[in-house]
């Protein structure tokens, strides 16, 4: 994104009025600048045009592009926005209107013919010409046999093949399909399995409704990505980067709150070696490196299941082999870990407790690690069968965890061998 559009973005966003922030730049700008704009300020933005400059926008958008911004709008504007569309426009709106927005129906566009089987080149380039000529753009070309959809047809071919001779069914490509009711997830996950730019939408009868095309979906990975990284930190995905301090507050202090309650009980574990901390004051410089140990551990672990439970790979009724696999390579990486740590341990404080204190030091890395790989793999599997997410609600059990047992093994090691 270049400077100077960051900057146009910045100043809406920060702008106390952001409708008038927008309107200021020139009209052939808005398209770009409003899809790029936060949710938040989006719908901000759309509810603070007058009637007038939302119809210049929407003049200027796709079908597709009309039905997201009249999401943003009431009912009656709604309505009288759509009285402003030309007829074609219109019924093209209203129907894409008819679905939901979060759905492979919400993100398709018309942008698509469909041709026999035995139709001719020659009456497949006029059709497509007939559809140029009226919405000013190229269509996916979808070839069917009595209704069924046989594949794409590359527009390619038509200046390649020989229009009167070659049939078209010699240069069909496969392409995938997804019923229109499917959830945005997995209309990626079609993506990501087909390397095809193209995706059919279907309704019940196997009818062609609309096409997804690659670049329909960029809007779709880079909120999913952002999604993912929100619901691991406990941020709303409504909150914008530029989102004001007491917006940030109120959508931040309830996960901070509960954060706080799973703190206090780690601290009540630590509370109960009071007396060992205070008479070897030394571990309490090693608390947070067992505890950030095994949380970064749980977090790898985590991630690496979540992804299999996304892509179908494994399940709590499957997961055996999962967590074993990561309680092995926790207590390999705590071996490792834990030996380093504990050289520098009895570096440091050689004098006063000799090699034990390396030794407990050591030790409880290799068990915090082992608890990491079981926690970071369990959790997940068990919040995905209780039908959470677990890219959501995994973290705080799973820092929780390796808190709250790393610092009782850490403590209690070193109250059984250093007293």
């Amino acid at each position: 994104m270049d400077s100077d559009r960051t900057d146009r973005l910045e100043a809406i966003s920060m702008s106390s009025e952001p409708a008038t922030a927008f309107t200021g730049l020139p009209e052939s700008e808005w398209r770009d600048v409003f899809f790029a704009l936060a949710e938040s300020v989006r719908d901000t933005v759309a509810n603070g045009l007058s009637p007038a400059q939302l119809e210049a926008f929407v003049d200027r958008l796709d079908p597709d592009e009309i039905t997201d911004v009249l999401g943003y709008v009431d009912e009656s504007t709604r309505e009288t926005l759509l009285a402003t569309l030309d007829s074609s426009r219109r019924e093209k709106v209203d129907f894409l209107l008819s679905f939901d927005p979060e759905s492979a129906a919400g993100v398709m566009n018309l942008d698509y013919v469909t041709v026999d089987a035995d139709r001719s080149f020659g009456k497949v380039t006029e059709r497509v010409r007939q559809f140029e000529d009226r919405t000013g753009r190229v269509p996916t070309i979808f070839v069917t046999d009595d209704g069924e959809l046989l594949g794409e047809l590359p527009g390619a071919a038509l200046s390649v093949a020989d229009s009167d001779s070659e049939p078209v069914t010699d240069y069909i490509q496969e392409t995938p399909s997804v019923r229109y009711d499917r959830e945005d997830e997995e209309v990626l996950e079609v993506f990501r399995q087909n390397s095809e730019r193209t995706v059919a939408v279907l309704d019940e009868e196997n009818d062609i409704l609309g096409v997804i095309h690659a670049s329909d979906l960029l809007r779709l990975i880079d909120e999913a990505a952002g999604e993912t990284l929100y619901d691991l930190t406990g941020v709303s995905e409504e909150e914008g980067v530029l989102d004001g301090p007491a917006e940030k507050v109120r959508r931040r202090y309830k996960w901070l709150i509960l954060n706080l309650g799973t703190a206090f009980m780690a601290a009540a574990v630590v509370g109960l070696f009071e007396s060992t901390i205070a008479a070897v004051a030394i571990l309490a410089a090693y608390m947070p490196v067992v505890a950030g140990m095994g949380g970064n551990a749980g977090t790898q672990a985590m991630a690496v299941t979540v992804r299999g439970i996304s892509l179908g790979q494994v399940s709590l009724s499957t997961g055996k082999r999962v967590i074993v696999n990561e309680v092995a390579a926790g207590a390999v990486n705590g071996f490792i870990t834990g030996a380093l740590v504990a050289v520098i341990a009895i570096a440091f404080s050689f004098g006063e407790f000799g090699l034990l204190l390396g030794a407990v030091i050591g030790v409880s890395m290799v068990a915090n690690l082992v608890i990491a790989g079981f926690f970071g793999a369990l959790t997940p599997l068990i919040l995905d069968r209780l039908g959470y997410d677990p890219a959501t609600s995994a973290t705080i059990f799973i820092t929780t965890a390796t808190d709250v047992l790393g610092f009782f093994v850490f403590l209690g090691l070193a109250q059984a061998v250093l007293l």
